[in-house]
C-alpha cells in the first residue's frame, strides 16, 4: 500500500478526556510561576497552599511532565514550565486585548474630529450643542490645529480641511467668500465713515501674521483684486496669529477684518459684524470632510458627518440671504490658489 493512503493510528485522531488540557487548573499554574511560591500563588488566588501544590500535580500528570523544580524553601520552573508559561501569558494577553475591544465596543460612543482652529471656534462650537442635543450619548472631541492628521494612523475619526477646491476631494461643505467686516458702531463713526473701499485709509487693518517675506494683506487680496484695489494703506495695523483673535478685534470695533464667509455669517446675522462695502470675491478655496478608514462604519461618525452637511447648507443659504446686501455685487473669483491662507 502506499504509504500516502495507510492510515494514521486512531490515538492521533482525539486525544482522550483524560490527557486534554484542563483549563480550570492554569490560573494556578501562572500564579505559581510567576511568583515561584505556591504560597503566594494560595494567597493571590485566596485558596489553600495545598489546594495549589494539588492542581499544579494535577497538570503535570496530564502533561506527562514536571514544571517545577522544588527546591528547598524555593521554586523554580522546569524548560517545560518556561515553555507553558510563555504560552499561557500569550493566551491571557490575547484574552486582555480580545476584552478591551468588546468593552470598547459597548463603551462610550465618540467622534473625534480635526479640523482648523478658525473653523472650530467661529463655526463648528456654536453650532455644535444642535448636534448633542440629538445625539445626546455621543462624546464629540476636537482637536483644532493647522496640521494636516494622518487620518489612517490616528484616533481622528472626521476631518474638516481647508484646501483649495481643486483638489479633488469631494464636494465641499462649502467654498468660501470673503468680504471686509466691522462692528457696526465702527461702520457708522461719522468722524471716519465708511462709504467706499478708499476710506480704509482712515482705519486699522486686523491681520494674520504671516510668515516672513509674505504680504501682510495676503487675506486681503482676493477682495482688493475684485474691487481693483492697488497698494491700500490702512492707518495702523494689528497682528494676529490666530483669525479667531482679529475676529474677536472686529466685534470689538478695533478694526476692519476680511471676513471669511460662511465661517462669520452667525456674527453677522447676529448683528455683530456688518459688511460696510458690497461686493464678495471667492477664494477657490473651501472646507472638505474626509472619514477616517476606521471609521467608516461608525454610525456615529457618519451621523456627525451628515448633520455638518446639513449645517453646511443652511449656512450657505445664510451667505446667499442675510448676508448679502441687495446692492452687493455677486462674488468673484480671484486668482488665489496658490496661495494658503491660514483657517
Amino acid at each position: 500500500m502506499h504509504p500516502g493512503n495507510v492510515k494514521p493510528p486512531a490515538a492521533t485522531f482525539g486525544t482522550p478526556r483524560s490527557a486534554q488540557l484542563r483549563l480550570e487548573l492554569l490560573p494556578a499554574f501562572e500564579a505559581a510561576a510567576r511568583t515561584l511560591s505556591f504560597t503566594l500563588a494560595a494567597q493571590e488566588l485566596s485558596l489553600t497552599q495545598s489546594a495549589i501544590s494539588r492542581q499544579i500535580q494535577l497538570l503535570e500528570a496530564s502533561l506527562n511532565t514536571p514544571l517545577f523544580e522544588r527546591r528547598h524553601r524555593a521554586l523554580a520552573l522546569t524548560e517545560a514550565g518556561r515553555v507553558m508559561q510563555r504560552a499561557v501569558e500569550d493566551s491571557l494577553e490575547r484574552l486582555r486585548d480580545a476584552a478591551a475591544r468588546v468593552r470598547g465596543a459597548s463603551g462610550p460612543r465618540q467622534v473625534a474630529i480635526t479640523c482648523t482652529p478658525g473653523f472650530a471656534s467661529l463655526w463648528l462650537i456654536p453650532r455644535l450643542a444642535r448636534f448633542t442635543a440629538v445625539h445626546p450619548g455621543v462624546d464629540v472631541r476636537i482637536s483644532a490645529t493647522l496640521e494636516v492628521v494622518d487620518l489612517a494612523r490616528s484616533n481622528i475619526d472626521v476631518a474638516v480641511r481647508f484646501v483649495p477646491s481643486s483638489s479633488g476631494q469631494g464636494p465641499a461643505l462649502f467654498e468660501e467668500e470673503v468680504q471686509p467686516l466691522c462692528a457696526p458702531a465702527l461702520a457708522n463713526d461719522p468722524a471716519r465713515p465708511l462709504n467706499k473701499p478708499a476710506d480704509l485709509a482712515q482705519h486699522t487693518l486686523l491681520a494674520m501674521d504671516m510668515p516672513q517675506g509674505s504680504a501682510l494683506t495676503v487675506d486681503w487680496e482676493p477682495w482688493f483684486e475684485v474691487m481693483g484695489l492697488q497698494g491700500v494703506q490702512m492707518a495702523s495695523t494689528m497682528r494676529f496669529t490666530q483669525y479667531a483673535d482679529a475676529v474677536a478685534a472686529a466685534v470689538a470695533g478695533q478694526g476692519l477684518v476680511i471676513g471669511r464667509l460662511p465661517l462669520l455669517a452667525e456674527l453677522i446675522r447676529a448683528g455683530k459684524l456688518v459688511a460696510p462695502f458690497g461686493g464678495r470675491a471667492a477664494t477657490r478655496r473651501g472646507y472638505y470632510v474626509a472619514v477616517s478608514p476606521h471609521a467608516a462604519g461608525n454610525a456615529d461618525a457618519n451621523d456627525f458627518v451628515a448633520w455638518l452637511r446639513t449645517e453646511a447648507e443652511q449656512a450657505r443659504e445664510l451667505v446667499r440671504g442675510e448676508v448679502n446686501s441687495p446692492d452687493s455685487a455677486p462674488a468673484t473669483s480671484a486668482r488665489t490658489s496658490a496661495r494658503k491662507p491660514r483657517g
